[in-house]
């Protein structure tokens, strides 16, 4: 076991996205997970039913008391779906040496909202400015920029935007464009570099974007440079998702227990 990653994060009952996905993906690629609950939602397949908040106070404690006694060698945030508590993991974080991983979680996969319309701009002003890397996908990329993305140039200008925001780099997931073939895009202030592979043909993507971050929050951590994190992290999901076990009627979860290759 290698790599420390504080995962700060939503809880999913149904166990393919958030917090759950969150554990999986970093014990699965010989991490350590520890987590600090933003927010517990009562979700399946099919969506999400119901959220039930955590006290600002209860959030905070649960960083400080993993970073002052376990430590971390990267942090990983999720869904942070209200203002007040945004601000108060951005405080708690700040000044961390770890690595932030930001997944700007807006909107769950059956169409739940997961971020308060007025949080933005605190996503935006608190929270960007801390990232090593920014994950978001397209809608999340368009809702952050203003931009409309309907193609690989889209993505660039919207990634383009997202980096002068602050973050140290970012990574835009293309996977809701049409077409066979997928583009993600990773921007540093070194330029672009350009991951394509092939559409896997399923609706059983629920938890992608939160294991994504995780994987490339745990590559971080064990001290990989950020396209290696990210390469890893891609072959990850894609295997997952492959591998999928067809649970649910609805978005089905990925298997995050597929061996690594």
């Amino acid at each position: 076991m290698r790599g420390r990653v504080l995962i700060v994060a939503g809880s999913d009952s149904g166990g393919g996205a958030g917090i759950q996905a969150d554990i999986k993906t970093v014990t699965a690629l010989g991490g350590y997970a520890a987590t600090a609950i933003t927010a517990l939602t009562a979700q399946n397949t099919l969506g999400v039913h119901g959220i039930q908040d955590v006290p600002i106070d209860f959030v905070r404690q649960q960083i400080d008391v993993v970073l002052d006694d376990i430590g971390a060698d990267a942090i990983k945030t999720g869904m942070l779906h209200r203002r007040a508590v945004i601000e108060a993991v951005a405080e708690a974080i700040s000044g961390q040496a770890a690595p932030v991983v930001i997944d700007p979680v807006m909107v769950a996969k059956g169409g739940a909202r997961l971020l308060d319309e007025d949080a933005t701009d605190a996503a935006i002003s608190a929270l960007l400015p801390l990232a090593a890397v920014v994950t978001p996908n397209i809608p999340e990329a368009e809702v952050l920029t203003g931009l409309t993305i309907g193609n690989v140039d889209d993505m660039k200008r919207a990634a383009e935007k997202l980096l002068s925001m602050g973050p140290r780099a970012v990574l835009l997931k293309g996977g809701h464009l049409t077409g066979d073939r997928l583009t993600d895009l990773l921007l540093t202030d070194a330029g672009f570099e350009t991951f394509e592979g092939n559409r896997i043909d399923t609706v059983h993507t629920h938890g992608t974007g939160c294991t994504t971050a995780s994987a490339l929050a745990c590559g971080l951590a064990q001290g990989m440079s950020l396209n290696d994190a990210f390469a890893r992290a891609r072959t990850y999901v894609q295997e997952a998702i492959r591998t999928a076990p067809g649970y649910g009627a609805g978005h089905g979860p990925l298997n995050h227990g597929h061996t690594v290759r």
